[in-house]
């Protein structure tokens, strides 16, 4: 599929990917009400899932799914949701497991290659009876719902369209990339919550971990070798990094689904601008604008650059 060319201009003080991403991040209100949803995984854990609704009944639905240790109350979240609402669309706001204010019930949890609770959502969905399902995931949540989309697995004939935002698609360089200088700070934000959550499952779970492997994480590729990668069945950080890189996913994508990676965003390596990839598959749409940092597209209005792309995206192939 040809690149999309972006029309993205920002104010301009957040043409500085710094600014964007930090103000996006910690200062943007979008708050919505939500009604809460506990379902059971396959695997006996559960999910809590964050759900708001159109004025009137509607058979669709807009699957939303955050960032790194993120939630569904994030304004990156919400403000989507919100916007779907006013347009006849319900949204589901996915609570990664762990990230709903409650510990998940057992020591693995979430990862960026983590697609099988994406499923049981999408199925619930659909046991619900939504027709039409889309998906948006931001970051973390866009790599899971990459993977998900190109896996070798049967995809329900409900999901109709996707959206992926400032997604890292190849781990190994988006983790070198936040070991730089200039992601310093927000290194240090991830692993600091990061590292709360691991010294409560050391109490929960003692024959899994000591405190000496705790107190040896002191970068976030230290977290994803020590704790990520032996929790989830990886040999090590690299292996959990290579397998679950939505990158070699792409290929195989048949739902129409927009990527949308800003040329500005500090997280992301250059592998992360799969153009070839979304040359040669008619199914991946790809658009780099100029600015948007991580997840700080905005422009005046209510809503962010990227969630009125992701309505427009999903209107015109409700379309075709």
């Amino acid at each position: 599929m040809p690149i999309l060319e972006a029309n993205y201009k920002p104010p301009f003080v957040f043409k500085n990917g710094f600014i964007a991403t930090v103000f996006s991040g910690l200062f943007r209100k979008a708050s919505i009400d939500q009604t809460r949803e506990r379902i059971d995984t396959r695997d006996a854990d559960f999910l809590d899932l964050d759900w708001s609704y159109t004025e009137n009944p509607s058979n669709e639905v807009i699957i939303l799914l955050h960032g790194l240790e993120g939630h569904a109350q994030r304004p990156y979240v919400t403000g989507t949701a919100r916007l779907f609402n006013q347009n006849e669309i319900d949204a589901v706001c996915v609570n990664f497991r762990g990230c709903s204010g409650e510990p998940n019930r057992f020591y693995h949890s979430y990862h960026s290659g983590a697609t099988n609770d994406l499923d049981d959502v999408v199925l619930h969905c659909i046991k619900k009876g939504y027709t039409n399902i889309y998906i948006k995931g931001i970051s973390l949540g866009g790599n899971i719902a990459l993977k998900y989309l190109g896996e070798e697995r049967s995809l329900p004939k409900e999901i109709k369209a996707a959206i992926a935002v400032s997604v890292p698609v190849y781990l190994t360089g988006s983790s070198k990339e936040l070991h730089k200088i200039r992601n310093k700070a927000f290194a240090m934000r991830f692993k600091k919550h990061l590292l709360d959550k691991l010294r409560s499952k050391l109490k929960d779970f003692p024959n899994d971990i000591t405190p000496e492997e705790v107190s040896s994480i002191k970068t976030l590729r230290d977290f994803d070798e020590v704790y990520t990668s032996k929790a989830h069945g990886f040999e090590n950080a690299l292996d959990y990094y290579e397998k679950s890189s939505s990158l070699q996913f792409l290929p195989n994508i048949e739902v129409p689904t927009l990527l949308i990676n800003a040329l500005n965003d500090s997280f992301l390596s250059p592998e992360c601008f799969p153009v070839k990839a979304a040359k040669q598959n008619d199914n991946l749409y790809l658009e780099m604008p100029k600015y948007g940092g991580h997840v700080g597209f905005i422009q005046k209005g209510d809503f962010y650059y990227n969630e009125l792309r992701a309505l427009e995206f999903v209107k015109v192939k409700k379309k075709e």
